[in-house]
C-alpha cells in the first residue's frame, strides 16, 4: 500500500517515487521535463492514481528538485542535497562520499554515520560539470546521447580536451574533429574532461572509501569506468541512480506523515 510519494523535477526528468510503509518502492515513473511542469504533473498524477488506484490528496508527497516549488500537491518541499543523501543512504547504509552528476547541476556530499550531511559542495553555475555538458555536443554531432556513452569506451585511446567551459569545449571539439582527430578518441576525451571535473570537486569535500554515485547521468558505463579510475575507488551505484532523489524525498515524506 502506497504511503508516500517523492517527486524530484529536474531539469531534464521528473522523477516520482512511490514507496509503502517499509520503505519498499511499489513503483517509479520517468518522464523529460517539459515547460509546464505544474500542468505535466497534474497530468502524471491522475495517470497514476488511476493505475494504482489512490488518490493523492490521500498520500503525503514531498517534492525536491529544481522545479520542487512549482507543484500546488506537494506537502513538503526539501533541498536536493537532502534527498539524495537520504536515498542513497537508505540503499546502501553506509557512510562514505556521493558523487550526483545531474543534467543541470552536479553535487558532491560527505555523508556520515546514520546518514547524516557532514559537507557538500554544488555546482549549478556551469555546465562543464553536467550532463549538459555531454548532451550539448552529442546534439551538434547529431549522435544519440545514449549511444555516447558506448562510443567513449570503443577506444583506449583519448584527446585531451583542455576548455573547462561547456560552449568553449563543443567549439573545440568541432574544430578537433575538422583537423582529423577520430571521433571516438574526441569523445572519450570528452567524458574524460566531465569526470575530471566532478572528482575535482569531490576532492574538496574528501573520497571516502564508500563511493557512491547517483543521478542519471551515472547510468553511461563510460562515467561509472572513467570515475573509478580518477579516484581508485569501484562505486556503489543503485540498480536506478536516476530515481535516487525521488526516493529520498519519499522517505522523507514517510517519516514525515
Amino acid at each position: 500500500m502506497i504511503k508516500s510519494i517523492g517527486i524530484d523535477l529536474g531539469s531534464t526528468a521528473i522523477k516520482i517515487v512511490a514507496i509503502d510503509e517499509e520503505r519498499k518502492i511499489v513503483f517509479y515513473k520517468i518522464e523529460d521535463t517539459l515547460p509546464n511542469t505544474e500542468v505535466q504533473i497534474t497530468k502524471i498524477m491522475k495517470n497514476v492514481e488511476n493505475e494504482y488506484g489512490f488518490s493523492a490528496s490521500d498520500i503525503y508527497i514531498v517534492t525536491t528538485g529544481y522545479g520542487r516549488n512549482l507543484v500546488d500537491i506537494a506537502d513538503k518541499k526539501v533541498t536536493e542535497i537532502t534527498c539524495h543523501v537520504k536515498g542513497i543512504f537508505e540503499y546502501f547504509k553506509v557512510p562514505g562520499t556521493l558523487i550526483d552528476i545531474g543534467g543541470q547541476d552536479s553535487k558532491v556530499a560527505l555523508i556520515g554515520d546514520g546518514g547524516n550531511l557532514i559537507d557538500f559542495i554544488m555546482n549549478d553555475k556551469c555546465a562543464a560539470g553536467t550532463g549538459r555538458f555531454l548532451e550539448n555536443t552529442a546534439w551538434r554531432l547529431k549522435i544519440p546521447i545514449e549511444k555516447f556513452g558506448k562510443m567513449a569506451l570503443e577506444t583506449s585511446e583519448e584527446v585531451d580536451i583542455s576548455s573547462t567551459c561547456a560552449v568553449f569545449a563543443e567549439s573545440e571539439v568541432i574544430s578537433l574533429l575538422a583537423k582529423g582527430e577520430v571521433l571516438e578518441k574526441v569523445v572519450r576525451g570528452l567524458h574524460r574532461a566531465l569526470v575530471r571535473r566532478i572528482v575535482g570537486m569531490a576532492h574538496n569535500v574528501g573520497i571516502t572509501s564508500n563511493l557512491m554515485l547517483s543521478g542519471g547521468v551515472v547510468k553511461n558505463l563510460a562515467i561509472q569506468k572513467m570515475i573509478e579510475e580518477e579516484t581508485g575507488t569501484k562505486p556503489l551505484i543503485p540498480e536506478n541512480p536516476q530515481i535516487v532523489g525521488a526516493y529520498g524525498a519519499a522517505i522523507i515524506g514517510l517519516e514525515n506523515h
